[in-house]
């Protein structure tokens, strides 16, 4: 990785605690309609109706907010109260004020890495709420480009190259999903570092071993330093 000149790092659990959150944010929203189905149906029937919209809505808090609301109709057959309604808003709203929390090792490391390298965030998510961890994170002053994507796709990182004008090889992507921060970059001819968080998304897991000499899998995020020196 000694051709390296950019270095983009994903945002939700990598550089901050994310899906913690939405997990906590769940089993809440199960438990208000226990009454109706045991937890683990609802929390299925949640995630079907987030896989539907998910072109519709895209990724974030406001398109899990939406589908939580329309699996109270689903699971209550259109008789739920509105107060539920309402229960689950404040739920949405309480998890959009969530603390940032930086994981360990996050901030020495861009530190480290800035100047030597042009740092780049590049998540996907509503807009004006990755904007607004950005700020709050205090990691804003790191980084080169702030790209905030609607997706995670091949076409999205050439779009990506494209605007940096950078080449594959010279683009290292840093991230917590295999699915949307290995795996496309690694197709397009680039590089790519999977720093592994204890909690996954479901729509993010994939099982597939990856052996290729421009990808590597760290414990943590502080142990990049030691495959770009």
């Amino acid at each position: 990785m000694k051709e390296i000149k950019i270095i983009a790092f994903d945002a939700d659990d990598t550089l901050w605690i994310n899906e913690p959150y939405f997990q906590e944010t769940e089993h809440k929203f199960c438990a208000l309609l226990e009454d109706f189905l045991p937890h683990h149906t609802v929390s299925q029937e949640l995630f079907r109706t987030e896989m539907e919209n998910l072109p519709l809505y895209g990724y974030g808090v406001k398109g899990f907010m939406l589908c939580m609301i329309e699996t109270i109709a689903k699971v209550t057959d259109n008789k739920a109260k509105l107060e539920l309604v309402n229960k689950t808003i404040q739920l949405g709203k309480e998890l959009l004020q969530k603390p940032i929390e930086l994981l360990d090792g996050v901030e020495g490391l861009l530190r480290k890495l800035n100047g030597d390298y042009r740092l780049v965030l590049a998540t996907k998510g509503d807009l004006l709420d990755q904007e607004r961890k950005l700020i709050n994170s205090g990691l804003e002053k790191h980084f080169h480009h702030i790209e905030i994507m609607s997706n995670k796709k091949k076409e999205d990182y050439q779009k990506l190259f494209k605007h940096l004008d950078c080449s594959p090889q010279h683009f290292l992507m840093v991230g917590n999903s295999i699915k949307s921060d290995v795996m496309p970059v690694l197709e397009l001819g680039g590089n790519a570092i999977h720093v592994p968080y204890h909690t996954t998304w479901a729509h993010e897991q994939v099982n597939q071993t990856i052996d290729q000499p421009d990808f590597i899998q760290v414990k943590k995020i502080s142990e990049i330093l030691e495959h770009l020196n």
